[in-house]
């Protein structure tokens, strides 16, 4: 996938949602996987032609996992005039070594959110964008479906009153295979995860489940998010 098609995939959520207004500053969350990072550099090229002027910068919250190098992000956003700030955390630790959790992803989760709100409101920034794609978001549907009894998935926009921080997610339209095809011909730096729970999860089970699904039923991604859609799940 080309920069342009993902382009037009990030504008028409933008559009459709509203999530950009004149003189926003956008922190986006940069994880080091290929979904932030292409997210950082399509609202980066997105900012310039937009007729909403806004700002973007890169906030990466450092887990604290030995071997974390985000050196080559950083000359990724050198290069691509981009600012980026990491903040440094000690929740690798408090997860694995000191709570030993069992089920670490939705703690962990919850805390690198914090991190990161707080990191955007101490950079001046009300919107935060989140990479999560297309996949992500039929994934998250059939978790809390079959996990939790209930009918629930990402919102495009969410807005956080007691941060006074809006969460936005550009890329709920883009497949993720597509994404991964952009990372590999842009060479976007991705960083490999140094979680110890990372392709161990409920949602790489997910992945398999939605995988086997979309061999037996024709276009099964699109009609689950057009299902979504029409439902007006959680702001669809």
């Amino acid at each position: 996938m080309k920069l342009r098609r993902l382009l037009s995939y990030v504008r028409r959520a933008v559009d459709e949602y509203g999530m950009i207004d004149d003189g926003d500053k956008v922190a986006v969350g940069v994880s080091g996987g290929k979904d932030s990072l292409a997210l950082l550099l399509a609202l980066k090229h997105l900012s310039g032609f937009y007729p909403k002027k806004f700002d973007v910068t890169g906030i990466c919250v450092d887990l604290g996992f030995d071997g974390s190098d985000f050196s080559a992000i950083r000359e990724f956003a050198e290069k691509n005039d981009i600012s980026l700030h990491i903040k440094h955390t000690d929740i690798g630790e408090i997860i694995f070594d000191e709570r030993k959790e069992k089920n670490p992803c939705s703690l962990c989760s919850k805390m690198r959110k914090g991190a990161l709100h707080d990191a955007a409101a101490e950079l001046g920034c009300k919107k935060v964008a989140l990479g999560h794609n297309r996949d992500d978001c039929i994934e998250t549907f059939f978790m809390s479906l079959f996990f939790e009894g209930r009918i629930h998935t990402f919102s495009p926009v969410t807005y956080l009153s007691r941060k006074d921080i809006t969460s936005i997610r550009p890329l709920l339209y883009v497949p993720e295979a597509d994404i991964k095809g952009f990372a590999n011909l842009y060479g976007l730096p991705v960083m490999k995860n140094k979680c110890p729970a990372d392709g161990n999860t409920k949602r790489e089970s997910m992945k398999a489940f939605i995988k086997e699904q979309a061999l037996m039923y024709d276009r099964f991604e699109e009609k689950v998010l057009g299902a979504i859609k029409r439902a007006g799940i959680d702001g669809w």
